[in-house]
């Protein structure tokens, strides 16, 4: 175990423990759903033309035929199975499944490539894989040799090789006791899942998670958030990817409280959520930004820029008053004149029902959270890692910092160290990294404190606020401590902006990355009245230096001078997953970015005549 002790003071935030009942495998979390209410519906399944409901048992039965496949296939209690596909119906269906096998499914991100589905299918010995597509057959095809353990390959869409329905049709013959026996050798303790961290340098690890850890969060979740699962039509439209720990969590918390769900994907979101329409949606910063800047374009391009301009300033106003207080008569006025005119319409975006949505994977900002806040659908900001089986903190209907990422949930501590990291602890903290006791011990002490790695700071109420990562504190030639993200979040606040990443390590001064948003600019070189431009041809254009400049005066306003950005260069192109430049969570990957534009950043330093 680290050396590092639990022992000294530091502050505490801990909120009551939860009094939901204790189940004992993911596999009794549906069992106990089709009990209470078999035919309540708990999906609703993409069909032609839109979704069809499907009822608990319903639900339950396809799990169990699917289940027995997998027991007639030879899995094992404890055997590991990968699932490469994007979020769909048959992903929980799978999970479920594999549950109820007393199998560990081993999810694998579908845009993964062939190196790293061998790298996660060799690492954690996985005897069978679920892929979607023949794209994904092919990719495991090439590294099929490297993988001696694997046994099977099903396929989720019809082709070449077995797929679900054949799973399904090979395990009539395996007795309803054989499952009941294998969910009975279940227990809190028994690994559930291997998730492998996407990581922003090396290997991925698998993190193991086990049913307790998922029961535990789960059942502190629904507590904390009535507002999203106690609502008597509760439903939500799921686009996060089911490889991502957010998505594994939200989509065990649905069942446990019998709420619908639907899945969807970022292609599909627009048209989905119009015929969904889900009462809370979840999702990242990036998703939240692309409403808010598509809404702002269509203003433009309909000659209402400047009433979308106020609005937008009205409900910022209005959320930033209300907050912890009363909105004066005149500011009240003005809002109810923009519910009018724009803000049921920006509501529409979210199918025209939802009045809750949560963000989690990166900092949300102020700006934004008051926005959509203002506007009425409040962001429930949380904090939580792969590690902590996601959410260790959450604001909720009760206790809003907009800004901070909320308390604890019920059951669960967190606490800040001495040098400022986050420390967390509780039944929803992971047991350790798939067959790496050296880099568990780095993260867990012998206390069972979890080190974040995420600097932060709690107020006098509990509230969490992040204000970086331990490992990208920057440290100038001058010895002065830089925290990246405030000053990163400022400058993507500029209306043509996509990313920027922050650099000045062992620097005389702190510089800048920027990248361009291509949408962005087409819609505001029109405003500026200016003809279409490629975005590499405007690295060095002077309107968008001003422009760009104005929002990097907003970040170094809130800083000290030594903190400030004194150059910044703008790149011809973009950071994206396919690039290597972000994390399928889209998280920056800083080393990547500064090994493949070393030559920007030494421009950003040279002499300047």
């Amino acid at each position: 175990m680290s050396p590092r002790s639990s022992e000294r003071r530091s502050l505490l935030a801990v909120t009551g423990a939860t009094d939901a009942p204790k189940l004992s495998s993911l596999a009794d979390v549906l069992r106990a759903t089709v009990e209470r209410d078999p035919a309540g519906v708990l999906f609703q399944r993409r069909a032609s033309g839109g979704f069809e409901d499907v009822a608990a048992k319903v639900f339950a039965d396809q799990v169990v035929e699917l289940a027995k496949g997998f027991v007639a296939a030879g899995v094992q209690p404890g055997d590991r199975v990968g699932i490469m596909s994007k979020t769909r119906y048959e992903w929980t269906q799978l999970d479920f499944a594999l549950w109820t096998a007393g199998a560990v499914p081993v999810p694998i991100y579908e845009t993964s490539s062939v190196e790293q589905l061998a790298w996660i299918l060799a690492d954690a010995a996985a005897v069978g894989c679920v892929v979607e597509t023949a794209g994904h057959s092919g990719r495991l095809a090439r590294v099929r040799d490297q993988l001696p353990a694997l046994r099977h390959v099903w396929r989720i869409e019809p082709g070449d090789g077995p797929d679900l329905e054949d799973l399904a049709g090979s395990g009539r013959g395996i007795a309803d006791a054989e499952l009941d026996a294998r969910v009975a050798g279940l227990h809190r303790d028994t690994p559930a899942t291997l998730i492998y961290t996407s990581g922003t340098t090396g290997r991925p690890k698998g993190c193991v998670l086990t049913h307790g850890n998922f029961l535990d969060e789960c059942a502190s979740a629904i507590t904390m958030l009535p507002e999203l699962f106690e609502r008597e039509d509760a439903s939500t439209l799921l686009f996060l990817p089911l490889a991502h720990v957010f998505g594994r969590m939200i989509q065990v918390a649905v069942v446990m409280q019998g709420v619908t769900l639907a899945h969807s994907d970022p292609a599909r979101l627009v048209k989905d959520l119009a015929q969904v329409k889900p009462t809370f949606v979840l999702s990242v910063p990036q998703v939240f930004e692309k409403i808010y800047e598509t809404a702002r374009r269509k203003a433009a391009a309909d000659g209402k820029a400047k009433i979308f301009e106020a609005a937008a300033a009205t409900a910022i106003a209005w959320s930033r008053a209300t907050e912890r207080g009363r909105a004066g008569v005149l500011l009240a006025a003005r809002h109810a004149v923009f519910e009018r005119l724009v803000y049921r319409k920006l509501r529409a975006a979210f199918g025209g029902r939802a009045d809750w949505a949560v963000s989690g994977g990166a900092a949300l900002g102020h700006r934004l959270g008051h926005f959509f806040r203002g506007v009425g659908v409040t962001v429930l900001e949380g904090y939580g890692l792969t590690e902590t089986t996601a959410a260790a903190t959450v604001n909720n209907r009760t206790g809003l910092r907009v800004g901070s990422v909320g308390r604890a949930l019920p059951g669960f501590e967190v606490r800040i160290a001495p040098d400022g990291e986050v420390l967390v602890r509780g039944g929803h903290v992971f047991k350790g990294y798939w067959g790496d006791e050296d880099a568990t011990a780095r993260v867990l002490d012998a206390d069972g404190w979890l080190h974040t790695g995420d600097l932060g700071t709690l107020d006098e109420d509990g509230f969490l606020t992040i204000t970086g990562r331990l490992k990208e504190i920057l440290v100038t030639a001058g010895g002065k401590n830089v925290a990246p993200a405030p000053l990163e979040d400022a400058i993507r606040s500029c209306p043509i902006v996509s990313q920027a990443m922050v650099v000045g390590d062992q620097r005389t001064f702190v510089g800048a990355l920027v990248t361009l948003d291509e949408e962005a600019v087409v819609q505001w070189l029109s405003d500026q009245g200016r003809p279409p431009t490629p975005v590499a041809a405007l690295t060095d254009d002077p309107q968008v230096r001003a422009t760009v400049q104005s929002a990097v005066d907003t970040a170094n306003a809130a800083v000290s001078s030594a903190e400030q950005i004194r150059r910044f260069v703008i790149l011809p192109g973009s950071w994206t997953e396919e690039s290597g430049h972000l994390t399928p969570t889209l998280k920056l990957r800083r080393a990547k970015v500064l090994a493949d534009y070393a030559d920007d950043v030494e421009a950003l330093y040279a002499p300047r005549t």
